[in-house]
């Protein structure tokens, strides 16, 4: 174990203005030293919140005009700019509407405590609800859902998912999503449940429709426009369907659905982060430590079913 000198957080956005301050100020709050951030043709004022941010020193800021996106490619540019232009003994992999949760004292205390020989560790996701009304959203977005079903269960409309926190390395290669890093030999510290992932995705209305109309444009340039119009139908109609009203909340809490959470809230509100564990932080870690378990089942079955299917086409075509 070891101090972390240096803690960088990559940084990929697109339109984000209603969340990237709050996400900037929290982990800056939180121990992180350092942002690097690429944005992606933002349009709504997110560029110039990051802008303010770079003239103080605490984002290097990198600026992409390609049409379409190449998310592994930038966050392994911007992983790689942590180690070799800022000097950090670790780095986050991160998107404008998540927020690195340490369990106790700071990221870097949490990061420090990994041993020597382990160069990755995860943190699993906790996914907040999109409630209705016009207040801030971290006001409103105070309940989340429990974690009833295998992470990256492709079944489950909100997708639990872990994500990767590494030691710096001029090498990495950081994949698709952030779920995983290659390129360099760094050992994974299993089971470990030393950070949390607070996610949300859906915040408002108008956030949900412009994600809801990028989403589909993306769609447009890979399928059919009539095809993919069908698919994904209105955007009001999306937003409608994935709010959580205040009947809906209730039965989630009544039921364990979901779960009342205002960490975020309060930290916002007080920017500082000094976590107590408790004893129900036990009970979230051995439950962090198992969904991490299923997450591999799962996707060792997936894997499998993939392979039987190519396998079943090769021999298909051979037989002819």
């Amino acid at each position: 174990m070891g101090a972390v000198v240096k803690l960088a957080m990559t940084l990929l956005v697109r339109d984000e203005a209603d969340i990237v301050e709050a996400q900037l100020a929290f982990h800056l709050a939180a121990g992180v030293d350092v942002v690097i951030a690429t944005d992606h043709r933002s349009s709504d004022g997110t560029t110039e919140i990051l802008e303010r941010y770079e003239r103080d020193g605490s984002v290097h800021l990198v600026r992409e005009d390609a049409e379409r996106i190449r998310q592994s490619d930038w966050v392994t540019r911007m992983a790689r700019l942590a180690a070799t232009e800022h000097g950090a003994d670790w780095v986050l992999n991160s998107d404008a509407d998540e927020f690195w949760w340490p369990r106790a004292g700071t990221l870097k205390d949490v990061l420090g405590a990994v041993p020597p020989p382990y160069g990755v560790v995860r943190a699993v996701s906790r996914i907040f609800v999109p409630r209705p009304g016009r207040t801030p959203w971290a006001e409103r977005m105070t309940a989340r859902l429990a974690l009833a079903a295998p992470i990256n269960d492709p079944a489950t409309p909100y997708r639990h998912v872990a994500k990767v926190a590494h030691r710096a390395h001029p090498q990495i290669v950081v994949r698709q999503g952030n779920h995983s890093v290659a390129g360099v030999e760094l050992r994974e510290l299993r089971p470990w449940a030393g950070l949390e992932l607070l996610h949300f995705p859906l915040r408002s209305q108008e956030q949900v429709e412009r994600k809801h109309r990028n989403t589909l444009a993306a769609w447009e340039r890979n399928l059919r426009g009539d095809l993919a119009r069908s698919r994904a139908g209105s955007a009001e109609a999306f937003h409608t369907r994935v709010v959580v009203d205040d009947d809906a909340l209730a039965r989630g809490l009544s039921s364990g659905a979901l779960v009342e959470d205002t960490r975020l809230r309060d930290a916002l509100r007080e920017p500082r982060v000094d976590p107590r564990a408790t004893a129900c932080d036990d009970v979230s870690r051995a439950v962090d430590v198992a969904v991490l378990d299923e997450a591999d089942a799962v996707r060792l079955h997936r894997r499998l079913d993939e392979l039987a299917v190519r396998v079943g086409r090769y021999g298909v075509a051979r037989r002819w």
